[in-house]
């Protein structure tokens, strides 16, 4: 056999751990930085292919007028408000002495005294069957969602739980007496007085005779 190179003999002569593969083998910084750098360049490039297929709708900004307690028009676009269902523009509701009043003029006068307040801005978050805008808007800060609902104006159907059930508690707006649900209203058409449901009428009774005021 020939001579072995010297520096074969040079690494045989070495500690293990400095010889390739060697769990303790010393690594050059690039290496080390090189994995996470490569997961940082993959989640960038997948946010950029993200906001291009799935773009946030603009925002819309500008002075808004009421078209009823739920809706509105606002820079030539008609916007429905997210989350609330107010009384219809003819509906009428009843206060606690069985009166009619007008709740669908008052949701709408509410709201269109809210949109006076300042600038609206709206988020969309989709179209409905109309080809309304759906959003969430605020003016000065404010969401007229919350506002409205906490009015008693309107009702809640997404969120805004503790704004209805603070109107409720104050027998404020819809709540002083009985209305027919706004969605009803809009399918069946204009009816009556409702009527006492059975708690009403209970509580009637209880009222009668204890002399309670309240039912809280």
């Amino acid at each position: 056999m020939g001579e072995r190179p010297p520096h074969f003999e040079r690494r045989k002569s070495m500690p293990r751990w400095t010889q390739k593969g060697h769990a303790l083998t010393p690594r050059w910084r690039w290496q080390r930085l090189l994995r996470p750098l490569l997961a940082i360049v993959l989640l960038v490039a997948a946010t950029i292919v993200t906001a291009r297929l799935n773009p946030l709708p603009p925002r819309f900004y500008g002075t808004a007028t009421a078209s009823d307690g739920d809706s509105m028009r606002l820079s030539g676009d008609r916007i429905r408000l997210v989350g609330i269902d107010a009384p219809e523009h003819d509906q009428v509701c009843w206060d606690a002495l069985g009166e009619a009043w007008p709740c669908g003029l008052k949701a709408q006068t509410e709201l269109a005294r809210l949109l006076r307040l300042g600038t609206t801005e709206c988020q969309p978050e989709g179209t409905d069957k109309f080809g309304r805008t759906l959003a969430r808007c605020t003016v000065a800060g404010a969401d007229l969602g919350a506002a409205m609902v906490r009015a008693g104006l309107a009702l809640a159907t997404d969120a805004y739980g503790s704004e209805e059930s603070a109107a409720r508690a104050d027998h404020i707006g819809l709540w002083q007496g009985r209305f027919v649900d706004p969605k009803t209203w809009r399918d069946d058409g204009p009816s009556g007085d409702p009527g006492k449901g059975w708690l009403e009428t209970l509580w009637d009774a209880v009222r009668e005779l204890t002399g309670a005021r309240t039912l809280r």
